[in-house]
């Protein structure tokens, strides 16, 4: 293990992040106080320091305030995960998008087509057509030793028109679904305004289509939809509905919005809690409970508030 420490890029074979890093430090010349007094915060702190405990940190190590963001700054050029630079950029962690529809929009008019520049045309050969031909007489008998051959390709013909059935049918309800997204998000796909995003449940595109709530599940998951404004994962169109106190329904992403623009404004030094942000939304007329609070937070990556701490 030690031999394998050694090896390039510096902190790879590491059993844990505290390891990993230190590794990283450790062919770094100690020639200025942050880095020694980094170093002392990942081999005698580490815990603390992943808690964000910094007051506690700044109190024990009997520095200032500056001095200790430098160090801060010395540990963040570290990685966490050295491997990632022999990934060639990361392209398999970040694969191409390809949207499942495109919808253009003119004139006040939308255009909307299914993106099936990856599915062929498919269609039955039509030697095997001949092949019955060739072995049916004029008279329209067949002989004893080709029937069984003729029942085999019908066979083969039936079960491929089938499969072309299914594709089209396929087709048809992706269209008939993407429709009545854009038909009930219309003013969203004007301009891509999410203030615009009428709450929406699957079982609303379940009504409207006459598809089962399930079929609709299917086609929104993992499907995209190219925009003027950008590609757009269909599922992240559909949010819950909230009342306001005057009774008027919004959407989910409206309360996102505001919890997200609160958390960016907030003071880092001291973060806003649910709890404190749950007050905020209710003062401005959003019925929303904390662990409602807490839920959106985690829907939008935002950690807790003592993790969103800086100094």
């Amino acid at each position: 293990l030690g031999v394998l420490h050694e090896l390039e890029p510096a902190g790879i074979g590491a059993r844990n992040l505290r390891e990993c890093l230190l590794l990283q430090m450790a062919p770094l010349p100690i020639n200025s106080r942050p880095r020694r007094l980094a170093r002392k915060i990942l081999t005698n702190y580490f815990e603390e320091f992943v808690k964000k405990h910094y007051e506690k940190l700044i109190s024990r190590l009997q520095v200032s305030e500056d001095d200790f963001r430098e160090a801060l700054a010395e540990i963040k050029h570290l990685s966490p995960k050295p491997g990632n630079l022999y990934s060639e950029g990361g392209t398999d962690a970040t694969p191409y998008i390809i949207p499942d529809f495109i919808l253009d929009y003119h004139d006040g008019q939308f255009d909307l087509q299914l993106n099936s520049y990856n599915v062929p045309e498919v269609r039955v050969n039509r030697r095997y057509m001949e092949m019955i031909r060739e072995m049916v007489s004029p008279d329209g008998t067949v002989r004893e030793k080709d029937r069984e051959a003729i029942q085999f390709v019908k066979n083969k013909i039936d079960s491929a028109k089938w499969f072309i059935s299914a594709i089209k049918q396929r087709h048809d309800t992706l269209m008939r679904t993407m429709q009545e997204i854009l038909d009930y998000q219309r003013e969203y796909f004007r301009d891509g305004d999410k203030s615009k995003l009428r709450p929406m449940i699957l079982k609303d595109i379940a009504d409207r289509t006459g598809l089962d709530v399930s079929t609709i599940s299917r086609v929104v998951n993992s499907k995209y939809v190219q925009t003027q404004f950008g590609i757009i994962l269909l599922k992240s169109l559909f949010s819950e509905a909230m009342q306001t106190d005057s009774g008027e329904e919004v959407s989910s992403y409206e309360i996102k919005n505001i919890l997200q623009e609160c958390i960016d404004e907030e003071d880092k030094r001291h973060p806003l809690t649910d709890e404190t942000l749950m007050d905020i939304l209710n003062a401005k007329g959003y019925r929303i409970a904390r662990r409602t609070v807490a839920k959106y937070r985690e829907m939008l990556g935002i950690p807790v508030a003592r993790l969103r701490k800086q100094i």
